[in-house]
């Protein structure tokens, strides 16, 4: 505004258009309220299940290239999804047609883009079942919102504080902790993984105690693709009066959240793997968790007052969302997140176990293959190793063949070493990858491995 005050979660009176693809409005909210159309416009799934992969496949452009002269088969989601059509779109259209800074003006284009970036806020709001948009804070990504947590309760950790972490965690939810040991004397606390990828819920109960502060746990392990029972957790270091931090940023994928069933006091994601553009995520948090952290970076927008003696701070969440914000991959994100809420979760779940089992049935019995994480309800995740091979030179033989997959360490180092591997393939199936896809990959690996025997 013209003396300096913001103009924040403006009326969503276009919403309710939006959500049917229609109605009148800016190009922006046009082609935002194609999304949710586009995702319901399927047809049944081949298997009865009310899913047809074919159909959402066809919606990602990057699907039908080809790479080394063979189609392109991607299975990389765990480290990056690949981009529906609708987010594309809705980005360009923005850029295109209505596109200015949020919050601090009151011309047209502002108020349309503030629109956008704030109905963005309440469909993440509504994606995690948060009481409230105001408990959606916007970061870089999955990493930054573990770091803005990890600063705000560093201020008054002690030495011998203790945060307890799990061997199967990211890196990203490692080194923030390993950073309050080095400067605070907090002290890092293991819970350990079992034979088959299953975290150790006994040994965990063991580890939380008085000095316990924060408990850190993935949702979905993006190696073993072992879900957690996050809840138990949360039980568990709650009446301890710690806190739980989760990273979700391969539960939002695949495990429908919910964050107050959950009763995680924060849960963090990142937009890239939810088909959405890179450079953005979230932080949800409990609004006494939230209120209870300072500001994490300083700057315009998350100030009530500026002057010479004093400076006064925004309420949550805009309090932690310093300077302009990520305007256009907040809206490419809520394109995405309604994109892929058009489909029913639990057939999209699983189409994509389905996939999984079909290649490790192909794999079962060759001595030379050997699959890393394999709990009950595990995610359709395969991380592996081939005998005689490294999984550098599997993944860029499986290249040739078109097949994309991740090689190396994961951003798990501990759990590599907890398994005995300086290196690991990793396949990571998603809702566009179908069962030619996973046949197309076995080949491709059996050929690798008849090239290294």
């Amino acid at each position: 505004m013209a003396d300096g005050s913001v103009v924040r979660n403006p009326p969503l009176s276009g919403e309710g258009d939006r959500s049917k693809g229609g109605g009148g409005g800016s190009p922006l909210t046009l082609a935002m309220g194609q999304a949710p159309s586009n995702a319901k416009t399927r047809s049944p799934s081949p298997d009865g299940g009310g899913f047809d992969p074919y159909a959402a496949r066809a919606q990602f452009p990057i699907l039908s290239r080809r790479v080394n002269g063979k189609p392109l088969v991607y299975l990389d989601s765990a480290a990056s999804a690949q981009k529906p059509r609708a987010v594309i779109e809705a980005m360009t259209a923005a850029m295109e047609g209505s596109y200015a800074n949020v919050h601090r003006g009151l011309h047209t284009m502002a108020n349309e883009t503030t629109e956008a970036f704030e109905a963005a806020r309440e469909t993440v709001a509504r994606f995690l079942n948060a009481e409230s948009a105001d408990q959606i804070v916007w970061t870089k990504g999955g990493t930054e919102a573990i770091n803005l947590v990890a600063a705000g309760i560093g201020q008054s950790i002690q030495p011998g504080d203790e945060i307890i972490v799990t061997q199967m965690e990211h890196h990203a939810n490692i080194v923030p902790w390993h950073m309050l040991r080095e400067a605070r004397g907090a002290v890092l606390r293991w819970a350990p993984v079992l034979d088959d990828g299953a975290l150790d819920m006994a040994a965990l109960a063991a580890l939380i105690g008085p000095r316990t502060r924060l408990v850190a746990v993935t949702h979905m392990s993006n190696v073993l693709g072992t879900i957690n029972d996050v809840r138990a957790i949360a039980d568990l270091a709650h009446a301890a009066g710690a806190l739980v931090l989760v990273d979700g940023c391969q539960g939002a994928v695949h495990c429908a959240p919910d964050v107050q069933a959950l009763d995680a006091d924060f849960y963090v994601f990142t937009g890239h793997k939810l088909y959405g553009p890179t450079g953005i995520g979230g932080l949800y948090g409990k609004r006494e968790a939230l209120e209870a952290l300072p500001p994490y970076q300083g700057g315009g927008e998350m100030i009530a007052t500026v002057e010479e003696d004093r400076v006064t701070y925004a309420p949550v969440p805009h309090r932690f969302e310093a300077g302009t914000p990520p305007i256009l991959e907040v809206i490419g994100l809520g394109v995405a997140i309604d994109w892929m809420t058009g489909f029913d979760h639990g057939a999209v779940a699983a189409h994509e176990q389905g996939v999984y089992e079909h290649a490790r049935q192909r794999l079962a019995g060759l001595n030379w293959f050997r699959e890393i994480g394999t709990a009950q309800g595990k995610g359709a995740i395969m991380t592996f190793t081939v005998d005689g091979a490294h999984a550098h030179d599997i993944a860029q033989v499986m290249d040739r063949y078109g097949v994309a997959v991740r090689a190396g360490l994961h951003c798990a180092e501990p759990l590599s070493k907890r398994f005995g591997v300086t290196s690991s393939a990793r396949a990571s199936f998603a809702l566009y990858n179908t069962t030619e896809d996973a046949d197309v990959f076995v080949d491709a690996l059996i050929k690798a491995r008849e090239f290294f025997a």
